[in-house]
């Protein structure tokens, strides 16, 4: 049977699998648990096992790159031909905390395979969606005939995106012009199911606050003064009430400033998807679905800023009754903003909408803890249209479309390089990331290194260059991350 570049690539994958999964378990076995400062020096050690299994598949640089905290790694290999396009892969090799009495059924750092499934911490989030990429570049060369990518490849692997990335913003700011690119990929992601591949296009950015009220200078009688004096915990839930209108928008003026909307394209992708409500709620441990009018539940967690009262408290909490009007009340809320929202203009609007709500008599702090900016590619971006091809090509069916709801580091990327960041992951929603007996499908995992395999070449051929930025601005943010 002639070989087809397609034939080749699979024949080489196949040839190198095990070896691939022996590495990988190795990988595994290291703790790199960037939350508990006593497994840093396992953090380093999973950074200096990388950056030599880089060398050793055959990237020229891999080092690794010191930060105010824990190191990342960054590897390069230039195409060598001028013309090429420049694609940085972003990951991390840091881990969530993982111990056998969590619920684990076997230890969580001693990988083991079963079903067709590999079971360790990191498997899916994200050593294994990492590691992809070095088998996957070798099967590049070899149905290509090539001795470099097609493209000149980078990769930056984070230690510390576990814990909230908080050097990041600094360390992609530092090293801008060895980092500069054509475009981003992420593989710190997913898809929809096994049997329903997909891309991601984009994130949401979020910023979260705390608002401190205070009335009396102490708690006082509520029959001698009650009905008389500003209670700060009854304006907490008043503006508590406040925060959406009738068709459960958020009333904050200015808060959809610049929102670029969803396209009747992208709505009808969305629907496409085979969304089961029931699923999602039991997934969700709720009982109804509710949120903003005209909008699906996929539209309103992947594309719709929202506004949520992440806590409520003030006043007396014991047991019985205690008859005061309290001195003091707070009020917790978190903003998922989408493409077009500034963070700062958000920040500003809610101070404004806070101070034209409160009486007098009512003093108030509010205290936001940074930022993190969305991000999204246009579906008819080229580097986008790579992605979806090669995942096509291995998976052999359409490639849909997703966004994701929760919030990361992938805008930093996007605002300090002036690149379009696009994500590639296989891993599906029942491996369990943070949880217990976290996995990886292997026959996914494998279908992420044929990915990349027809990736490059296919990028080097329809990606068009823009302008690069090397600066970050003066938005991104400098506190650490929340976590997604």
């Amino acid at each position: 049977m002639s070989s087809t570049p397609d034939s080749a690539v699979r024949t080489y994958i196949s040839s190198r699998r095990d070896a691939f999964l022996d590495d990988l378990g190795a990988w595994l076995r290291i703790p790199s648990v960037s939350a508990d400062p006593g497994h840093a020096p396992d953090v380093r050690r999973s950074a200096e096992w990388l950056a030599a299994k880089l060398t050793e598949t055959g990237f020229p640089t891999a080092e690794i790159w010191e930060t105010e905290g824990l190191p990342a790694v960054f590897a390069e290999w230039p195409s060598g031909d001028p013309e090429a396009p420049t694609v940085l892969v972003y990951g991390h090799h840091d881990v969530q905390p993982a111990a056998r009495e969590d619920g684990w059924h076997t230890e969580p750092f001693e990988p083991h395979t079963a079903d067709g499934k590999l079971y360790a911490r990191g498997a899916a989030d994200d050593k294994g969606q990492v590691f992809f990429h070095t088998l996957g570049v070798r099967a590049h060369l070899e149905a290509t005939g090539r001795t470099a990518p097609a493209v000149n490849l980078k990769l930056l692997i984070e230690g510390e995106e576990e814990s909230g990335s908080p050097n990041f913003p600094a360390l992609i700011t530092k090293h801008a012009h060895r980092l500069a690119c054509d475009a981003v990929i992420v593989s710190d992601t997913g898809m929809w199911a096994k049997d329903t591949p997909t891309v991601c296009t984009g994130m949401r950015g979020l910023t979260d606050c705390q608002i401190d009220l205070y009335g009396p200078d102490q708690d006082i009688h509520s029959g001698s003064f009650g009905g008389a004096v500003p209670n700060p915990a009854t304006e907490a839930a008043r503006l508590a009430a406040a925060l959406h209108d009738e068709d459960r928008r958020v009333a904050i003026p200015g808060f959809y400033d610049g929102v670029i909307e969803l396209t009747e394209r992208e709505r009808e992708l969305f629907a496409e998807l085979p969304f089961d409500e029931d699923a999602w709620l039991r997934t969700a441990h709720s009982h109804a679905a509710l949120g903003e009018t005209g909008y699906s539940v996929l539209e309103r967690i992947w594309a719709r800023p929202t506004a949520e009262v992440n806590g409520i408290g003030g006043g007396y909490q014991g047991p019985g009754g205690k008859t005061i009007v309290p001195s003091g009340a707070q009020l917790k809320l978190s903003f998922r903003l989408v493409a077009g929202q500034d963070a700062d203009a958000v920040q500003k609007a809610v101070r404004a909408w806070v101070a034209e709500r409160l009486p007098a008599g009512i003093r108030h702090d509010i205290t936001f803890w940074g930022a993190t900016r969305p991000c999204l590619t246009p579906l008819d971006h080229p580097a986008l249209q790579s992605v979806a091809r090669a995942m096509g090509r291995a998976f052999g069916q359409q490639i849909r479309f997703t966004r994701e709801g929760g919030s990361g580091p992938a805008a930093d990327l996007q605002d300090a390089l002036g690149a379009p960041v696009l994500f590639l992951g296989i891993s599906v929603p029942s491996d369990g990331w943070h949880a217990p007996n976290e996995k990886v499908e292997l026959d996914l995992l494998m279908k992420g290194v044929e990915t990349t395999a027809y990736l490059w070449g296919d990028l080097a051929a329809g990606v068009i260059r823009p302008p690069r930025r090397l600066v970050a601005p003066p938005h991104i943010r400098t506190q650490p991350a929340p976590l997604a």
